[in-house]
């Protein structure tokens, strides 16, 4: 679906659009119900994408709000302890999206970390630093604490090599499933516009906003191709 079309997206420096409009603050009510209308499109939505690329993997989302009423705004993907990928928004998120298409599209970015097995090869880069770093330190003829040291530091380095891949990876399933649920990716990537930009740092977790948007863009200009 995504294959042998051209992209017109202007190139990642460009500045992210503003929204045309920033709506009023919702409550924790308001809130609860937009969560609610959302996941029930998205959900299904994702579980049908997850069928649809992957093969033995656990597609049964649980996307849920976390129960701490104070946590800060985050959303996050995880595994519970049978294997059923969860997703956990924070009741601030919710509160901070501009509209559903924001929300929906942060929620399907998490969902598309799921389906294209983040966790697990994030663990796998982190365990082959480890591996490579101490195998380093032996050799140098370092003691046991320098070794264990490396070791420590490699899992790190590993972890966070493919991180900015993941999360442009996660963008461009994110939108496809956004999409199919019916909401407007683009519209929901001018969250970027409004939260902190990490910028492009050495080992930084996520890629500039400008790049990420720019990445959706070019995903719904290949579906519309």
């Amino acid at each position: 679906m995504l294959a042998g079309c051209v992209s017109t997206a202007p190139p990642p420096s460009a500045p992210i659009p503003k929204p045309d409009h920033v709506s009023t603050p919702v409550n924790s009510q308001q809130a609860q119900v937009r969560f609610r209308q959302v996941a029930s499109r998205v959900e299904p939505a994702a579980e049908r994408e997850c069928r649809r690329r992957t093969q033995g993997v656990n597609c049964d989302f649980l996307i849920r709000i976390h129960s701490n009423t104070q946590a800060p705004s985050n959303a996050y993907q995880s595994l519970s302890k049978s294997g059923r990928p969860v997703i956990t928004m924070t009741r601030a998120l919710i509160k901070d999206v501009n509209n559903n298409d924001e929300l929906a599209f942060v929620m399907s970015h998490e969902a598309a970390h799921h389906i294209q097995g983040h966790l697990a090869r994030r663990a796998q880069n982190a365990a082959a630093g480890a591996i490579i770093f101490a195998g380093l330190a032996t050799i140098a003829g370092t003691g046991t604490n320098d070794i264990a040291a490396a070791q420590d530091l490699g899992a790190f380095v590993g972890g966070r090599s493919y991180s900015k891949d993941f999360e442009l990876e996660a963008d461009r399933l994110g939108t496809v499933i956004a999409y199919k649920a019916g909401y407007d990716p683009i519209k929901g990537a001018l969250y970027f516009a409004r939260v902190p930009d990490p910028g492009d740092r050495f080992l930084g977790t996520h890629p500039p906003n400008a790049q990420r948007y720019y990445a959706v863009q070019a995903t719904i200009a290949r579906i519309g191709g």
